[in-house]
């Protein structure tokens, strides 16, 4: 018999970045909204290389008084636009990645257990010169896994705190697509002995098809003059591509073989479709994503829009079809060697004001993309299941 997730609407606190500052405020808002799942951005004033363990150490105590005047809990922690800028940890410098690691991870990991919650973040990214060196790209992949599996060991001892990796959808920051979202987890939990998890975000799709493989005919095409240049992946099939397409008609076929050699050395510079559909990601890897970041999109582009009448009309995200990829997901066998699968779901509306925005532009669209999703997650705590049958 499978066993469902219960879920949870949760709202990220960013919207309340360099606006409603403290605890008191932000949790006092989203009460307010009919929310009581937080997550706890660090832009929204905690962030440990700004703010220090002296700070952080009284931000800690002020969250855990507001939530309970509040009736509100922090369930995980998130990095934030800042700290997503950087190579972090996947920096060539040792030095850099050390302080990621005990500077930012490890002090957020403490908090974190301090009330139970999660941790999730993205801080790394791979620079253009090892995406373009296969050799390159295989040890940073491996220091990567090895340095998040530290991360796993270090929360997993202290709460446990589970660490939830974000998915995205560009090559040089991984894990982009389905088939590597599987091997980070995987590796992961087995290298730190803890279960590591990945949050899906509703918007993060949007890139995939950019960085599709072309095919023979494609290729062809874009030689002969009848179509743009397809996306080639490494320097050196574009190369052979500009060389081939100065020459006319002339060895077009034998240039369609080197520049599919050239393509071979670097799968990691492609996606396939099915790394394009977001309801394909809830269903593979669903049941492994305790965090499912909610915005709503058009499938072109990753804007974190709200999901107002406007917005969805022509959107892409709607909630009974995200409840039933994830039970699609809990239907599935079991991946060999993943961690146990999720027995809660954070649902976590995470939508970002414009900087010109005042707070009657934020608050309502955010109260109405409550009210929408409520209309399918009525309460929280319920089992995927009821909900389920409840939509239908």
């Amino acid at each position: 018999m499978t066993r469902y997730p219960r879920v949870h609407l949760t709202m990220d606190n960013s919207f309340a970045t360099k606006r409603w500052t403290a605890p008191g405020e932000w949790t006092r808002i989203i009460r307010d909204l009919g929310i009581s799942c937080i997550e706890a951005s660090a832009d929204t004033e905690a962030d440990p290389f700004y703010c220090g363990a002296e700070y952080l150490d009284e931000w800690i105590e002020q969250v855990r008084a507001a939530s309970s005047a509040n009736g509100v809990r922090v369930v995980n922690f998130y990095t934030g636009y800042t700290t997503y800028r950087t190579l972090g940890l996947a920096h060539p410098d040792a030095r850099v990645r050390r302080r990621v690691v005990e500077g930012w991870l490890q002090v957020m990991a403490g908090l974190a257990a301090r009330i139970q919650a999660g941790l999730g973040f993205y801080l790394h990214a791979f620079p253009e010169s090892v995406l373009q060196d296969t050799a390159a790209y295989a040890g940073t992949k491996e220091l990567l896994f090895d340095t998040l599996a530290e991360v796993g060991r270090f929360a997993g001892a202290a709460g446990p705190v589970p660490i939830i990796v974000e998915q995205m959808y560009t090559p040089h920051q991984i894990p982009w697509t389905i088939d590597g979202t599987v091997e980070l987890i995987s590796e992961v939990s087995r290298r730190s002995a803890f279960p590591a998890y990945v949050t899906v975000d509703t918007g993060h799709q949007t890139g995939q098809h950019r960085f599709l493989r072309p095919s023979a005919d494609e290729l062809l095409r874009g030689l002969n003059g009848d179509a743009a240049v397809p996306y080639l992946g490494p320097d050196s099939a574009y190369a052979v591509y500009e060389e081939a397409a100065g020459r006319g008609s002339a060895g077009v076929r034998d240039a369609v073989i080197s520049i599919q050699k050239e393509m071979d050395r670097c799968p990691h510079l492609f996606s396939s479709a099915r790394d394009c559909d977001l309801y394909g990601w809830l269903e593979e890897v669903g049941c492994y994503s305790p965090i499912v970041h909610l915005q709503q999109t058009d499938g072109v582009s990753s804007r974190h829009l709200p999901f107002i009448p406007a917005h969805n009309r022509v959107g892409i995200v709607h909630p009974q079809k995200v409840l039933q990829a994830l039970a699609r997901s809990y239907d599935r066998p079991p991946l060999p060697g993943m961690p146990p699968r999720c027995e809660d779901i954070y649902l976590t509306f995470e939508i970002f004001p414009h900087t010109t925005d005042s707070r009657r532009d934020i608050l309502p669209v955010l109260a109405e993309s409550v009210h929408y999703w409520r209309q399918w997650v009525p309460q929280d705590g319920k089992s995927l299941e009821s909900l389920i049958g409840a939509s239908k």
